[in-house]
């Protein structure tokens, strides 16, 4: 963490190069303390790793600006290009850094972590080209930096790669609501075929509402302007929404969670019959954070438990959300159920094996040496000897000796890993309460 000094130090060198949440022009040995000031969040309201973020000083009402970082500030390939002519050359032979998304959590570490690799093999050429220092081109340094782009860029019509904007991202985030679509905006489709492409329409007009309302880079400023997405009383932490996220991936590219996430999904497995019954894309079938399934399982089950020969008849009243019978939704009611039972039964740890080893990892969190750790991990057995194993934590010459901030890091990581799939076991298990109550809601 950096010092205060340092810190200090960036907000000065802020306020020197026009960044400021004043719309106000004057002098200031500081960027921030008009609108916002620096502040922590021991409790942020259900956001499990968030530490350092924005307060609001002052009463800010609902869309007045807030931060204004002058275009000269902001990091892109262009900038960089224009300071470097051996940088601008490289890029043109390798055009294309970007990151890709993860399918799902079950391999999500994996892939990432190989994927993290090869994209670092695949750029050593350009880092040597462009005379970069050695240490810089090392699979660490690489790390830190694909790590900063991919959780730090905000997006700018110019530059398809973002920008980095100094204390712009410090704002923590606020999750956008769920699932905006609804039976009307089914029934507004101009065919079912063509539910992939309106359903990435309806989801592209939902983010650019919340990019109106937290910010953007407004070319009659020249800079990017950052905007209250909600009134704030003075002392409460001022949230941007960085776009629609799962849990998993705000774990992948932000490194934290949410407890209360309206984006989150939990996909169970579904046999090919039911993907091939309806035109609703595979990743619009799952389950909500609270454990309903969304809109678009429900009308794809409704339809795989309709007689193939009658689905024509019925597939209007299906993607319109409509209940098709009391048995089909009965069916689908057992079906859900059952598959949720399924998977929480194939999972190697219960809910409350889960709940027990966090409150085990807190204990650990708070101890200094790791001959302390070592010897409490090792009383709880299972999951947490194959930590002591896997960060090397066996070595009884290094007993005495304090945790390592690499250790620290790990146990932090292990922790928030637990955290999603206690998460994702509750979602399966409110599900399971759905079905039961809407089977009784139905035979009653």
């Amino acid at each position: 963490m950096e010092t205060e000094g340092s810190f200090g130090s960036l907000l000065r060198w802020a306020a020197d190069h026009g960044i400021s949440d004043s719309i106000d022009q004057h002098t200031s040995r500081s960027c921030l303390g008009r609108s916002l000031c620096v502040s922590f969040f021991p409790d942020s309201g259900g956001k499990l790793c968030f530490r350092r973020g924005l307060a609001a000083v002052r009463q800010l009402n609902k869309g007045e600006l807030i931060l204004r970082a002058p275009k000269s500030v902001l990091l892109t390939t262009q900038s960089l290009s224009l300071e470097d002519e051996k940088l601008a050359m490289a890029l043109k032979i390798f055009p294309s850094l970007s990151s890709t998304q993860v399918d799902y959590a079950i391999w999500a570490t994996e892939k990432a972590a190989l994927k993290s690799r090869m994209d670092w093999r695949g750029v050593k050429g350009l880092m040597q080209e462009s005379n970069i220092k050695n240490q810089l081109q090392t699979f660490k340094a690489w790390l830190w930096a694909s790590a900063t782009i991919s959780s730090r860029t905000l997006y700018v019509p110019w530059d398809e790669a973002g920008c980095l904007c100094p204390v712009g991202d410090l704002f923590n985030y606020a999750a956008p609501e769920g699932e905006s679509f609804n039976a009307m905006d089914v029934l507004s489709f101009p065919s079912h075929a063509s539910l992939n492409d309106e359903l990435e329409s309806l989801e592209e007009q939902r983010d650019s509402q919340w990019d109106l309302t937290d910010g953007g880079f407004e070319e009659n400023a020249s800079a990017y302007c950052f905007y209250a997405r909600e009134s704030y009383k003075k002392g409460e932490q001022v949230l941007l929404s960085y776009g629609t996220y799962t849990n998993i991936e705000l774990l992948e590219y932000y490194g934290f969670l949410l407890q209360e996430n309206p984006n989150d999904k939990v996909f169970i497995p579904i046999e090919h019959d039911i993907y091939v019954s309806s035109s609703w894309p595979k990743e619009s079938l799952y389950i909500h954070q609270n454990g309903n399934p969304s809109f678009a399982l429900l009308s794809a089950l409704r339809l795989w438990a309709t007689h193939p020969n009658k689905r024509r008849g019925v597939g209007h009243l299906a993607y319109a959300g409509s209940q098709l019978s009391v048995k089909n939704e009965t069916l689908v009611m057992q079906w859900l159920s059952k598959n949720c039972h399924t998977v929480l039964n194939n999972l190697p740890t219960s809910i409350e094996e889960d709940d027990q080893l966090l409150c085990n990892i807190a204990k650990v969190q708070d101890l200094q040496v790791q001959r302390e750790l070592r010897k409490m991990l090792l009383t709880y057995g299972g999951e947490c000897c194959a930590f002591l194993e896997t960060n090397g934590v066996v070595n009884r010459d290094e007993a005495e000796s304090h945790l390592s901030e690499k250790l620290k890091r790990s146990l932090e990581r292990w922790k928030l890993a637990v955290q999603w799939r206690l998460l994702y076991k509750k979602a399966l298990v409110d599900c399971i309460g759905y079905c039961t109550r809407t089977i009784c809601s139905l035979s009653s």
